[in-house]
């Protein structure tokens, strides 16, 4: 039996948000000219206004038992849709506003149903989608195939790949977490693959100090040898080569904040403040260094911007050595205690500052203090620190060598006194 369908308050919100809704992307249409002039669409500001309410009122219908009559008037809006852009694809060939009207339809029909917060949602992002058309198919221009092939590339890692995964704990000296490993292999590599696009996408004569720091979001370690194999060549670019590896290495640090953060949040919380006076230190000489002139059209290409983040055997390696790092982790913690564990930190660091994270967060899961693991992934990133330092005091060349090694060294000896102090 249907139950009563008299409105009170909350109806009347829901109702509410199934019209703004409409509203919304209505007014978009009506601003951009489809509902109007010779190519005119179906639906302006009145149509999808319209459309919400009506919607809204099949979702209200819906939950008051009425199923019947909501299941007929949606077919016979969605009937109303189909028919119109059949008879407007004869004058060309879109479909955007009718699609937009689908949204809209399940927009109000949620927010008929109470789920506001979720309609709302959708209705946000379809209308920034429709506002931002421009800078979308200019985005899309700008991509060639290296961005496609890793965008396909991760889309099969977490959504074939991962769903297939076991989630369990199998083998020896404390297991291997075949989900677990792919989820921290996912995050990492999305992260790289959004710094390798942020490079990918700066301009031409950002330089190359702003470059080398965008590639510190792929791998600070990686942009170092990188431009020190550049100063060898560009003996007049020193200081700007100098900058962009110092930039490189202070990207680092949010890098790891950030995954210490999503991995363990006592971790994040433990060791930012030993990360201030590096971020300081490495800031200002990177600032100072941009002002020392501005790389080449080809600084993006010399530092080895082509380079795919997401290369499958490049994700195979990253899981390999989270997977040995834990093992280490716990041989640690069983036989040597503190000590052990701040030595397999920093022997992780010396290759992947982010296997460190990963293995100082799985500690806190596993009971141990916030503090120590802290200590232990600052470990890490002063080892880090020093192989940068060794690449460019033994590749680099010409005022790339020594401002690199100083600015380098301060970091240093700033984590060497945080170390000490935490």
């Amino acid at each position: 039996m249907p139950t009563s369908i008299s409105p009170d308050v909350h109806t009347l919100g829901h109702l509410g948000v199934a019209t703004l809704a409409g509203l919304a992307v209505g007014i978009e249409r009506e601003w951009s000219g489809h509902a109007t002039g010779p190519r005119a669409r179906f639906a302006g500001i009145r149509t999808f206004t319209l459309l919400g309410i009506a919607c809204g009122l099949m979702g209200w219908f819906w939950m008051a038992g009425l199923e019947g009559p909501s299941v007929v008037m949606l077919a016979g809006l969605s009937a109303l849709i189909v028919v119109a852009y059949l008879a407007a694809s004869r004058r060309g060939v879109d479909g955007t506003t009718e699609v937009a009207a689908f949204v809209v339809m399940a927009a109000g029909v949620l927010a008929g149903t109470g789920s506001d917060r979720l309609a709302s949602g959708i209705t946000a992002l379809t209308v920034l989608l429709l506002l931002e058309k421009k800078q979308l198919h200019g985005l899309v221009s700008k991509m060639d195939l290296v961005e496609l092939r890793g965008g396909a590339r991760f889309a099969v890692m977490a959504a074939v790949i991962f769903p297939l995964l076991p989630s369990g704990s199998y083998g020896p000296w404390g297991g291997v977490q075949p989900r677990l490993l792919w989820a921290l292999v996912l995050m990492f590599s999305g992260i790289s693959f959004l710094g390798y696009v942020a490079r990918r996408m700066s301009r031409g004569d950002s330089g190359y100090a702003m470059v080398g720091a965008l590639g510190g979001a792929v791998s600070s370690t990686s942009a170092t040898l990188a431009l020190s194999r550049v100063s060898r060549h560009e003996t007049t670019a020193g200081r700007a080569l100098a900058s962009g590896a110092i930039g490189a290495s202070v990207m680092m640090y949010p890098r790891v904040l950030i995954a210490a953060a999503v991995l363990a949040m006592p971790l994040a919380k433990a060791v930012w403040p030993a990360l201030v006076v590096q971020v300081l230190i490495g800031g200002g000489l990177f600032l100072r260094g941009i002002r020392e002139g501005r790389g080449d059209s080809a600084a993006k290409r010399r530092i080895g911007t082509e380079q795919n983040p997401l290369d499958f055997f490049t994700a195979l390696q990253m899981a390999v050595v989270f997977q040995l790092v834990m093992y280490g982790v716990w041989f640690s913690r069983q036989h040597l205690g503190h000590a052990g564990v701040y030595g397999s930190a920093a022997l992780s660091g010396l290759v992947d500052v982010d296997a460190t994270t990963v293995s100082m967060a799985h500690l806190i899961a596993s009971g141990t203090a916030a503090d120590v693991a802290a200590r232990g992934l600052l470990a890490g990133i002063l080892a880090n620190t020093l192989v940068k330092l060794a690449i460019a005091i033994f590749i680099g060349r010409g005022r790339f060598r020594p401002l690199t090694a100083a600015g380098l060294a301060a970091m240093a000896i700033a984590l060497g006194a945080a170390i000490y102090w935490t």
